[in-house]
């Protein structure tokens, strides 16, 4: 099985910014990690990372089409509270999804614990670092193989 994760805006970022939310590993190497652990339990993993809201969304919409992906993860970084555009966007896709963040949001700025991507996901996990994404891959590799 493949999955689509999706990093938004400034998760390019990663390994320079806020060292003291989210450490000091960079996106390349966080997606190879997670790519590398993902492979013992069949999932293959493909990313796309953007800082442009509409691209966020078209490669949403194109999960399918063009990843061939059975699921989707996604940070949608500072977009997760207030774009409608990509929660719209995840409200049209049919395949399991689960949005990640990689700190506890809960524990962070009041805004940030208001979500409007939510509601179109199966599930959310935060707070983990990687291992967001990680266990958000098994939770999509669980649905789907419940699926089969």
């Amino acid at each position: 099985m493949k999955v689509l994760i999706i990093n938004g805006p400034n998760l390019n970022m990663l390994g320079a910014r806020e060292k003291e939310i989210y450490g000091e590993t960079t996106l390349a190497d966080m997606n190879a990690e997670i790519a590398k652990e993902m492979l013992a339990y069949g999932i293959e993993t493909v990313f796309y990372q953007s800082n442009i809201e509409g691209e966020i969304c078209g490669a949403v919409q194109q999960v399918k089409s063009t990843y061939g992906a059975d699921g989707l993860v996604i940070n949608a970084g500072a977009y997760t509270h207030y774009s409608r555009a990509i929660g719209d966007a995840l409200g049209c896709i049919k395949v399991p999804k689960v949005e990640v963040h990689i700190s506890n949001v809960h524990a962070r700025e009041d805004f940030r614990h208001v979500s409007v991507l939510a509601d179109n996901c199966n599930g959310v996990i935060c707070g983990f670092g990687s291992d967001s994404y990680k266990l958000a891959c098994l939770a999509i590799k669980g649905i789907y193989d419940r699926a089969k």
